[in-house]
Formats: C-alpha cells, sequence, structure tokens
C-alpha cells in the first residue's frame, strides 16, 4: 500500500504533467501560497494566479502553491502531508503560509489545510517554530473577522502592493509572529486581529499600474478548461445595494485599455476569459471580443449584463464558442429589483432570450436571489410568470437560485437571513409553478445561512467553525457551535427555526397548496 506521501506526490505530478506556465525558482525567501479549495477552483482564480507570479517575480522570493486536496479523508487516513506543487515540500515547513480565501464556506477548508500541514490552526497555540499565517483574498472585502482566530495578519482588499509592504515588514521582524502583528497593526489594509478585535479596518486599493492581473498557469484540469483568464476591468460602477463590489468600493470600475488586454494574450493561449465584476460594461467590450476571436480563439466573459447585449456582442459571441447566454436578474420582482438598486428590467431580459433563439444558443441561464428584504410569495409567483414568458420564446430556460445573504460594507449589511424554511418553502414553490418548463436549480438554504452567520459575525464565529468541523462539519454541528460560541449577527438576530417550527411550517405550506 502507497504511504501518504507517495499518494500526495502522485498526485502533484500528475497535475504537473498538464501545466503551462508553472515557475520554478529557488530563492532565500520562500512562501507557501495556498488555496483552501481543490485544485479545479484554485487554479481558475485569477486572484491566486496574480499573486503567484508577482511573489515569483521578486528576485529573492519563491512562491510555491499548495491546494485542499480533493478527498481530504482519504488523505488524512493515509497520513498524507499537504505538501506544495512545485518543491514537493511540507507546506509546514515554509516560514510564511499565505492563503487566498474567496468566501465564507472555505474556512473549512483553510482549518484542514493547516491540520494536513501539521500546523496547529489557532494563531494562539502556535510557537516561535511554526509558520506565520496570513490571508488575503476576495473575501476580505466584505467581512475576514472569523478568519481572525487563524491568522497573523490579513491583508485587505487587492493585495498586489500589501504584499510586497508585509514581506518587507515580515523580514524586519525576523519572521516573528508577534512582532509582525505588532509592526502593521495600525497600518492601512492589514488586519491584525490579536490587536483589531472585530473591528475590520478598511480595504486597500492596488496601484493602477497593478492592472490587468492576468493567468500565469494554463492548464486543462480546471473550472476553466485551459482558459488563459485576463482582466477587461476592476471593479463596478453600478449601486446594487447588496454587493461588495459596488461603486464605492476601491473608486468604482477601473478600465484596463484595449491594447493591454489584448495584449496581454499568450500566443498559445486558445480559450480566453474577460474577467471583471462588470466586463460587458468596459465601452469598448466589442472590440475586445472581436481582436480576441479574430486571432483565433474562444471567449468567455465572467459577467454579461442583459441591458447591454445586442446582436452584434451576441455574435461575436456564438463565434466565440458560446452556447449557453448567463445574464443575472437578482431579484423575483421589478419591484425587489428597484429596491435593492439593481434597475434590471423585464424587458431587458426578454430581449436577451430574444437574442439567445436569434442565435441558436442552446440555453439561457439566469442568476436569481431569493429572500430579499421584504420578499413575499406574490413576489414569486410574478417570477413565475415573468419565466414561463421567457421560456416561451426560449426553447430552454434554466434559474439558478441563490438565498440572498446580507454582506458587509454593503447598503443590506445587518438584514437578517429571511430563513431556512421561508426559502425552501418558496424554491418548492417555484419549482411548481415551473414544473416542466423552466429548470430550477437552487444552492443549500442551510448553507447559505452557515454563510450568513460568517458574513456577519465576528471572531467568534471562527471559533464555532473549528468546533463544528472538529465534530463532522455537518449542518447540526455548525448550528449547535453557533449557539454555544454566542455568535450572533450584527443586525437583527436571525434565528435557525427548530424542527418543531420545520414540521409546522411544513404542514402549513402542505396545507395551503391543496
Amino acid at each position: 500500500m502507497p504511504s501518504g506521501a507517495t499518494i500526495a506526490r502522485q498526485r502533484i505530478r500528475d497535475l504537473l504533467a498538464d501545466e503551462v506556465g508553472t515557475i520554478r525558482k529557488d530563492a532565500p525567501r520562500r512562501v507557501a501560497l495556498v488555496y483552501p479549495s481543490p485544485y479545479r477552483a484554485a487554479m481558475s482564480s485569477l486572484g491566486y494566479q496574480t499573486i503567484y507570479r508577482q511573489l515569483n517575480g521578486l528576485a529573492d522570493v519563491v512562491a510555491d502553491r499548495a491546494m485542499l486536496p480533493d478527498d481530504v479523508a482519504h488523505y488524512r487516513a493515509a497520513g498524507a502531508p499537504l505538501l506544495t506543487f512545485e518543491r514537493e515540500e511540507p507546506v509546514g515547513h515554509y516560514p510564511l503560509v499565505a492563503f487566498s480565501v474567496a468566501y465564507e464556506l472555505e474556512l473549512g477548508g483553510l482549518i484542514d489545510c493547516l491540520d494536513l500541514a501539521g500546523v496547529p490552526a489557532l494563531r494562539t497555540e502556535r510557537g516561535a517554530s511554526d509558520p506565520v499565517v496570513i490571508a488575503g483574498g476576495p473575501l476580505t472585502f466584505s467581512n475576514p473577522a472569523p478568519l481572525g482566530p487563524f491568522c497573523d495578519v490579513v491583508l485587505l482588499g487587492e493585495g498586489e502592493d500589501l504584499i510586497v509592504e508585509l514581506l518587507a515588514a515580515f523580514d524586519d521582524c525576523g519572521g516573528d509572529a508577534g512582532k509582525l502583528a505588532e509592526a502593521l497593526a495600525g497600518r492601512p489594509g492589514f488586519y491584525v486581529p490579536a490587536a483589531d478585535g472585530d473591528r475590520v479596518p478598511p480595504i486597500a486599493r492596488a496601484s493602477d499600474e497593478r492592472l490587468p492581473a492576468r493567468s500565469q498557469i494554463i492548464t486543462p484540469n480546471t473550472e476553466l478548461r485551459s482558459m488563459f483568464l485576463t482582466e477587461a476591468a476592476r471593479g463596478c460602477s453600478r449601486g446594487c445595494s447588496y454587493c461588495v463590489m459596488r461603486r464605492t468600493t476601491n473608486g468604482g470600475m477601473r478600465i484596463v485599455p484595449v491594447d493591454e488586454v489584448l495584449g496581454g494574450i499568450p500566443e498559445q493561449a486558445r480559450r480566453v476569459g474577460l474577467v471583471g465584476a462588470a466586463v460587458t460594461d468596459h465601452p469598448r467590450i466589442r472590440e475586445i471580443v472581436r481582436g480576441v476571436i479574430d486571432g483565433g480563439r474562444e471567449v468567455g466573459i465572467s459577467s454579461l449584463r442583459a441591458e447591454r447585449l445586442d446582436d452584434e456582442l451576441i455574435e461575436l459571441l456564438r463565434r466565440g464558442g458560446y452556447r449557453t447566454l448567463t445574464v443575472a436578474l437578482d431579484g423575483a420582482s421589478e419591484k425587489l429589483r428597484q429596491q435593492v438598486e439593481r434597475r434590471n428590467h423585464e424587458r431587458y431580459l426578454v430581449h436577451a432570450a430574444e437574442l439567445a433563439a436569434a442565435h441558436d444558443l442552446h440555453t439561457l441561464k439566469i442568476y436569481m436571489v431569493l429572500g430579499l428584504p421584504g420578499e413575499t410569495d406574490a413576489d414569486i409567483d410574478e417570477l413565475i410568470e415573468f419565466s414561463l414568458h421567457l421560456a416561451g420564446i426560449h426553447r430552454r430556460v434554466s434559474l439558478g437560485v441563490a438565498p440572498f445573504v446580507a454582506k458587509r460594507h454593503t447598503p443590506l449589511d445587518g438584514e437578517p437571513f429571511a430563513g431556512i424554511a421561508a426559502v425552501d418553502r418558496r424554491i418548492k414553490r417555484l419549482r411548481k409553478g415551473l414544473r416542466g418548463r423552466v429548470e430550477v436549480r437552487p444552492t443549500s438554504a442551510r448553507w447559505a445561512w452557515v454563510e450568513y452567520m460568517l458574513a456577519q459575525s465576528g471572531q467568534s464565529a471562527g471559533l464555532a467553525t473549528l468546533d463544528a468541523h472538529r465534530a463532522g462539519g455537518r449542518f447540526a454541528d455548525y448550528k449547535r457551535a453557533f449557539r454555544d460560541r454566542g455568535c450572533e449577527p450584527t443586525g437583527p438576530v436571525a434565528r435557525v427555526p427548530g424542527t418543531r417550527e420545520l414540521i409546522a411550517l411544513r404542514r402549513s405550506a402542505r396545507k395551503a397548496a391543496s
């Protein structure tokens, strides 16, 4: 039977064999760059790849990657260590371990990575021989406080400039975690949990000279198979009140010139993904897409705004390999969309359906948010009626439904979670009204509630996550841990209904349906 280390090394070598752009170098300053989700997600992250390239671009620094294994239980049972890809060295042997965290539910993956690395999860239990643990990534735009129990320092917002500043401070402090925390406490863009508690400082903005972020590695083993990613813009000029990337974040939308976008695409790239919070708001997006396609490449766009679509753009996208037209509605009714400043009128979605049909695209996929403040069954019924109308225009319509989770630094910060039973009941109502006509693909209301608790709580929620993870990581474990740790959202308390309440709500729903 192969050893745990053999299992880990073989997995790494299999993945490395398919990569183009891997960086291998030696340098005196070593960083383990860890992503707390599996490889397919990690190598689809433009931010993760950008920091990897940037750190390795420094003459005296080497950054080696590590990711959460696909099967953590198998790794743990086999005694397999968490190894870096480039050096096959245990992550726990690096003096600095840097996590890139995208969203709240990756906190469990961060704990698993530290466990597999042999590093105590809690910063208060680590000693002088343990690595300094830092974190950054998209999560820091909302609420990084639950990272506090595990991290010595958290970089807030755009990390390209901050990581250089942190490395300099790390050297000045001789790699001592306590001295590093003292040196960075109070500096703009750094959250030092030991000093700041639950008070998170403002996020930072990187210099525009750092734009655009681009992929370093191309691999077929990702969610975005063999796709080279590049920013067309950063930030957003819109004001959707539920979104952490709204116009008040880092000065709104920053446009990357067409020549910089197209000029940075490597010759070997056959598929190109244009990344940003509102890519189709780029004033010259058609020129960019045409440039990608005329180069003999396929194209993908991370965010399509329905009101920006026209025949020219859809025909370009179809030529570039598009088979599914994906847009967002984000609100079950016109009233709710106006309430959250989404300003996405039904006529834009109707036009999108007409364009998808006219250009023979296979599916019209629409992202939806359920459980917005003030939502009622009447709003769901309006969505049902509108979705059926769209299905009459295009043969295949799919709704991707996610429960609303209030995030910090947005106008809806502190709004309560709609409730697990309420969200499930509305999804059931939606499915019943659309059965056989429109596909409904919801995400879990239970795990959305866990996300909500992490998004709206402080460091105690991180400790609760550790408790829940140690207990098995089931929903019931999280529910118990949040209660035992006294975690409460910053706004009105959103309580998870008990079993009897859930049964009563289901009976009421069945009675109403009959």
